[in-house]
Protein backbone atom coordinates (compact mmCIF):
# COMPACT_ATOMS: atom_id res chain seq x y z
CA UNK A 1 0.00 0.00 0.00
CA UNK A 2 1.90 2.96 -1.20
CA UNK A 3 1.02 6.80 0.45
CA UNK A 4 -1.84 8.02 -1.76
CA UNK A 5 -3.65 4.67 -0.68
CA UNK A 6 -3.38 5.33 3.18
CA UNK A 7 -4.33 9.24 2.94
CA UNK A 8 -7.75 8.44 2.15
CA UNK A 9 -8.35 6.54 5.42
CA UNK A 10 -6.34 9.01 7.55
CA UNK A 11 -9.50 11.43 6.15
CA UNK A 12 -12.09 9.09 7.07
CA UNK A 13 -10.66 8.82 10.60
CA UNK A 14 -9.95 12.75 10.57
CA UNK A 15 -14.04 13.14 9.84
CA UNK A 16 -15.32 10.51 12.50
CA UNK A 17 -13.46 12.50 15.08
CA UNK A 18 -14.68 15.88 13.90
CA UNK A 19 -18.30 13.85 14.51
CA UNK A 20 -17.44 13.05 17.58
CA UNK A 21 -16.41 16.27 18.87
CA UNK A 22 -19.23 17.91 16.98
CA UNK A 23 -21.44 15.85 19.43
CA UNK A 24 -19.66 16.32 22.52
CA UNK A 25 -19.56 19.83 21.73
CA UNK A 26 -23.62 19.70 20.74
CA UNK A 27 -24.31 17.88 24.21
CA UNK A 28 -22.17 20.66 26.19
CA UNK A 29 -23.86 23.67 24.44
CA UNK A 30 -21.03 24.84 22.90
CA UNK A 31 -20.69 25.76 19.06
CA UNK A 32 -20.28 22.68 16.81
CA UNK A 33 -20.61 23.94 13.18
CA UNK A 34 -16.78 24.45 12.54
CA UNK A 35 -16.23 20.65 13.90
CA UNK A 36 -19.79 19.59 10.81
CA UNK A 37 -18.08 21.48 8.04
CA UNK A 38 -14.74 20.00 9.23
CA UNK A 39 -16.23 16.21 9.26
CA UNK A 40 -18.15 16.66 5.88
CA UNK A 41 -14.94 17.92 4.10
CA UNK A 42 -13.09 14.80 5.95
CA UNK A 43 -15.72 12.42 4.37
CA UNK A 44 -16.07 14.59 0.59
CA UNK A 45 -12.23 14.05 0.26
CA UNK A 46 -12.51 10.37 1.41
CA UNK A 47 -14.86 9.36 -1.24
CA UNK A 48 -13.57 12.12 -3.89
CA UNK A 49 -9.74 10.35 -3.24
CA UNK A 50 -11.06 6.55 -4.03
CA UNK A 51 -13.01 7.67 -7.16
CA UNK A 52 -9.82 8.98 -8.58
CA UNK A 53 -7.73 6.78 -7.28
CA UNK A 54 -9.72 4.01 -8.84
CA UNK A 55 -10.38 6.05 -11.89
CA UNK A 56 -6.54 6.26 -12.09
CA UNK A 57 -6.26 2.30 -11.59
CA UNK A 58 -8.42 1.87 -14.71
CA UNK A 59 -6.65 4.13 -16.67
CA UNK A 60 -3.40 2.30 -16.02
CA UNK A 61 -5.31 -0.77 -16.40
CA UNK A 62 -6.08 0.13 -19.71
CA UNK A 63 -2.92 1.14 -21.02
CA UNK A 64 -1.33 -2.03 -20.06
CA UNK A 65 -3.90 -4.14 -22.11
CA UNK A 66 -3.61 -1.94 -25.33
CA UNK A 67 0.26 -2.73 -25.07
CA UNK A 68 1.96 -5.34 -27.34
CA UNK A 69 3.56 -8.29 -25.20
CA UNK A 70 7.37 -7.95 -25.88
Amino acid sequence: MNYLNITKYIYLVVGLIMIYDAVTKWNQGEDYTLSLVLAALAIFMYFFRRNFGKRFEDRRNQQNQNKPNE
